[in-house]
């Protein structure tokens, strides 16, 4: 017997076993994907409500327009625990607005212990939501152990208001505060080539001082100014306090706490802040006592959770507010950045696609922009405003609806809209342009490495990190900053129907609150989102009419893989324990990967920017 007969005989074997595996394997695949099927067959729906229950409102990390990361990669996250804390406005708001009709909710529980972060235009959506529940006659009763400030701006809205006996009212004021870098960039020997039009663009600032410039202080001072004002006379009329409570509250905490005996909580009462201090028993017992007992668990209250209602309301239609003719919301949120990008960041390609889908799609017959963005790169901007431009030619209006924040970029995206509505709250403005370029030759030579060579231009070897860049590719720099400048401020004097003198003295980076934005013709209206898309059916010529969301959605396939995991969840298999936990190591390493990308985050082909750093905390 020859020894090759002897080897493909072994592996003739080795394939049949191989083979006699795939097909179990297949076998056991095909049971799995049987018992998920079943299983979506004969899951359960979301659970019935009580006849009377509260609905839980428990707002969880920051309040966001939009939920951040890819649809998909988020979804998979939340299922196995992962996701990052945050909350969709909107789902607070079309909640609330549901429930006041619903007979079944007779009380709104909102529990704030883990709110962190909001800015003040997203806070009053949320507010005016609970206004309008209120107006039911229903109460809202607002709980927690911990009030941070914008939690506590929601809770001074409910018409009770408890904090734990061992919990603390923190309301600490707004305030802008960064970090400079010149010496550090010196001492590294890195030569940090900047290029700006505007002489309030101060973006630039960390790279160039090493304090706050006289300009910048100025506006920080007057928007810091201008947000606590309007905080502290929205909680003082709504819990009924003397004018300047709030402030008073904060500005002599040490004494007002030092009067309660040193205690934190009941200083907050005793100013008014808080109705009583109640500890987590004798919060159940009260929703026991205002709408019953559970009928699953006698120790707790009736109650239905905000991410189950709206499950309801989805399931059976409730929610849905399209008809034959529709406003389409499509949601400008984050950093601007060129290309395809996730949401909870604003892809050039990406929202041009969304404005193209409204441009395609017959029943929507006027769009609404939510912007919440303070800008980035001015490629990506442009981008999308030209497909803004589209709808407009197509007959189709455009409003944009300004969040938080819609600056310097953000603006640029908003300026050829139909109509601009901005929050009084909202920080918009910063017309400029800036652009940045790092040289690392002094920082190689300090360790011996250096760079040398021939070319046939002035821009032979320029624009590399470890070459000084010379005077000619500086003055090209400059000229092409002061280009983008011209094409900004001109295109606010065509959108806005200002002259470019004026549109220039308002612009060179200055930044406005949406109150001043409206005086010195910037924005159109203040108003919200709501009344956003009711300008927007008034420019079309609609009476009635739907809204429809326009946002990225999940391939079949990714849509088919989330449905067997949370069936298969469902049935008793947990894809958490299919993942581990990170170790130390790797979660400093995400950290710090997490810092590169906030530095390299911007990717403008001309590493041209419209952007402002206009984060108010």
């Amino acid at each position: 017997m020859s020894s090759s007969n002897v080897f493909v005989r072994f592996f003739r074997a080795v394939w049949r076993g191989l083979n006699a595996l795939r097909k179990f394997l297949h076998l056991i695949l095909l049971l799995i994907i049987f018992m998920l099927f079943f299983g979506v067959m004969s899951g359960e729906a979301p659970p019935i409500l009580p006849k009377s229950a509260a609905l839980v409102v428990q707002p969880a990390g920051a309040l966001v327009e939009q939920l951040s990361g890819d649809p998909y990669e988020r979804a998979i996250a939340e299922l196995t625990g992962d996701a990052q804390p945050e909350t969709l406005v909107q789902d607070v708001v079309d909640a609330l607005e549901a429930a006041g009709d619903d007979d079944r909710i007779s009380a709104v529980h909102l529990e704030l212990s883990s709110v962190t972060s909001g800015g003040m235009d997203k806070l009053r959506r949320v507010a005016a939501a609970i206004d309008t529940f209120q107006e039911s006659g229903k109460p809202v009763i607002a709980t927690a152990d911990f009030y941070t400030q914008q939690a506590y701006y929601l809770a001074a809205h409910a018409d009770e208001v408890y904090l734990n006996p061992d919990g603390v009212v923190f309301i600490q004021g707004y305030g802008s505060y960064r970090d400079y870098y010149k010496d550090a960039i010196e001492l590294l020997r890195i030569d940090w080539n900047v290029f700006k039009v505007g002489t309030h663009k101060s973006f630039v600032e960390p790279y160039t001082r090493t304090d706050m410039s006289p300009e910048d202080r100025e506006f920080r001072a007057r928007i810091t100014r201008h947000l606590w004002e309007s905080y502290d006379e929205h909680i003082v009329a709504a819990r009924g306090l003397a004018e300047g409570a709030v402030d008073d509250y904060t500005q002599n905490l040490v004494a007002h706490t030092e009067a309660a005996g040193g205690d934190l909580a009941i200083a907050a009462r005793d100013r008014g802040l808080v109705d009583d201090l109640l500890g987590r028993t004798a919060i159940r017992e009260l929703f026991i006592e205002r709408v019953g007992v559970d009928e699953d668990d006698e120790s707790t209250y009736a109650k239905v959770w905000l991410g189950d209602y709206l499950a309801q309301l989805r399931l059976r239609g409730a929610d849905d507010k399209s008809n034959s003719e529709n406003v389409g919301v499509i949601i400008a949120s984050g950093n601007i950045l060129d290309g395809t990008q996730p949401p909870g960041t604003i892809g050039g390609d990406s929202t041009a696609a969304l404005l193209r889908r409204a441009l395609e799609d017959e029943a929507v017959k006027a769009v609404v922009l939510r912007v919440d963005s303070g800008g980035g790169s001015a490629f990506a901007s442009e981008v999308i405003a030209e497909e803004i431009r589209e709808l407009q030619e197509a007959g189709k209006p455009v409003v944009a609806s300004m969040g938080s924040v819609a600056a310097s970029g953000g603006y640029w995206i908003s300026m050829f809209a139909d109509k601009i509505y901005a929050s009084p709250t909202t920080i918009t403005g910063s017309i400029g342009i800036l652009g940045m370029f790092p040289t690392f030759q002094r920082t190689l030579a300090a360790v011996g490495i250096y760079n040398d060579g021939v070319g046939t231009t002035p821009w032979s070897g320029q624009l590399r990190p470890d070459r000084e860049m010379n005077d000619e590719t500086k003055a090209l720099f400059q000229a092409v900053i002061n280009d983008g400048y011209q094409d900004f401020i001109t295109g606010v004097a065509e959108g806005r129907e200002l002259e470019v003198e004026y549109v220039d003295q308002i612009g060179q980076g200055k930044v406005w609150t949406g109150e001043e934005a409206l005086s010195n013709g910037l924005v159109d209206e203040l108003g919200g989102l709501k009344m956003a898309i009711e300008g927007a059916a008034e420019l079309a010529g609609l009476e009635s009419y739907g809204q429809v969301l326009l946002e990225q959605e999940l391939s079949p396939t990714e849509q088919l893989i989330l449905d067997l995991l949370y069936v298969g969840k469902g049935v008793g298999i947990d894809p958490v324990a299919f993942t581990s936990s990170p170790t130390l190591v790797e979660r400093f390493a995400n950290r710090f990967e997490a810092l590169l990308a906030n530095v390299a985050r911007f990717n403008d082909p001309m590493g041209v920017y419209a952007y402002c750093f206009c984060e108010i905390e």
